[in-house]
C-alpha cells in the first residue's frame, strides 16, 4: 500500500472512531436524561447502530471480516427490537384511545 494512502487511511478511521465515539457519548447522554420512554428507546436504537458502525470501522482498522458479521447481527437485533417497540406504543396507544373513549 502506497504511504500517503496508508497514512490518508489511518486519519481517517482514527476520525470515524473518534465521531462514534463522541456520539454514543451524546446518546447516551440522552438515554439518561430523555425526558419520556421514546426518547430513550430512541437513543439505545442510535447507539446500537453507533456499535454497528464501530463494528464496520474496526473490522476495516484489523482487516477481519468476522467483524462485518457480528455487525450484521447486531443491526439484525437492533431493527427487530425497534419494531418490537413501536407495536408496543401502538397497542398501548389503542388502550389508551379506548379508555378515554369509555370516559367520555
Amino acid at each position: 500500500m502506497n504511504t500517503i494512502t496508508h497514512i490518508i487511511g489511518s486519519w481517517s478511521v482514527g476520525v470515524a472512531i473518534t465521531l462514534i465515539v463522541v456520539a454514543m457519548i451524546l446518546a447516551f447522554i440522552r438515554l439518561v436524561v430523555g425526558p419520556s420512554l421514546p426518547d430513550r428507546i430512541v437513543a439505545l436504537d442510535l447507539i446500537t447502530y453507533l456499535a454497528v458502525a464501530f463494528m464496520g470501522v474496526f473490522a476495516v482498522l484489523s482487516g477481519h471480516s468476522a467483524f462485518l458479521d457480528v455487525a450484521i447481527v447486531v443491526a439484525l437485533l437492533g431493527f427487530l427490537a425497534t419494531v418490537a417497540f413501536a407495536r408496543y406504543v401502538e397497542r398501548s396507544h389503542a388502550r389508551t384511545s379506548i379508555s378515554e373513549d369509555r370516559d367520555d
